[in-house]
């Protein structure tokens, strides 16, 4: 039985998620890096100037501790840590300067993915199958953590440490994105938007656990089973 994230409370307002989840594509100069001429080619011929966002609907969301079902179709997932910036109070086209007065706190998000090519335009069916959106352990307020753009990240698969990178080397750094963001839609309280995934994502298979800790955030556990199994 999965948890659902929307009820995971915490002390600021709005003191619970609304179950909204947007992503972040090509954030990390790193990753853009590694794309080298193929972000020049067409349709698209040059890397985008806007923020490349996507859903993660209500049906991918699950909660720390559950188990995610690794589809037959796609045995072996990608998994994208990403800091979670958790909206405290509407925000639309907000300054880059006030942008951080908008956000509550922050949580972990694991941003689960089919291996794909698609970077600029991916199928809904690699990013928004069941459970694909671990989020949790809990939401941590502003005033708790530092900076929120040089938090280090590591990803631990079955207790090996096999990713280990910062929330640092953004295009957009998080009061940039919220900024550039609300330029052209308006966040609400208790949204969730996503910093985006680091360059080097890891990859999982079924009968595996993956940890993901966040500087100053905890960390958020789930263990990968095979479709069809009970959780």
């Amino acid at each position: 039985m999965h948890s659902d994230p929307r009820h995971l409370e915490f002390d600021v307002a709005p003191y619970r998620l609304s179950g909204v989840v947007y992503g972040t594509l090509l954030n990390h100069g790193p990753a853009i890096a590694a794309l080298g001429a193929a972000a020049e080619q067409p349709p698209y011929k040059a890397p985008a100037q806007a923020p490349v966002l996507y859903i993660k609907p209500r049906n991918t969301l699950v909660g720390h501790g559950d188990a995610v079902v690794v589809p037959a179709d796609a045995p072996e997932l990608e998994i994208g840590a990403s800091l979670g910036i958790v909206i405290g109070r509407t925000a639309c086209r907000v300054a880059p300067e006030q942008a951080l007065a908008h956000v509550a706190g922050y949580t972990i998000v694991n941003d689960i993915s089919v291996p794909h090519d698609l970077f600029y335009r991916p199928s809904i069916r690699f990013k928004a199958r069941d459970g694909f959106c671990p989020i949790g352990p809990a939401v941590v307020p502003c005033g708790a953590v530092g900076n929120p753009d040089a938090l280090e990240v590591r990803v631990w698969v079955d207790d090996a440490l096999v990713h280990a990178t910062t929330t640092g080397e953004r295009r957009r750094t998080v009061a940039r994105l919220l900024a550039d963001v609300t330029e052209f839609m308006t966040l609400s309280p208790g949204d969730v938007l996503l910093l985006g995934v680091s360059a080097g994502a890891p990859r999982v298979r079924a009968g595996q656990q993956v940890r993901i800790e966040i500087e100053g955030l905890g960390q958020l556990a789930n263990r990968f089973v095979n479709e069809g199994v009970s959780p």
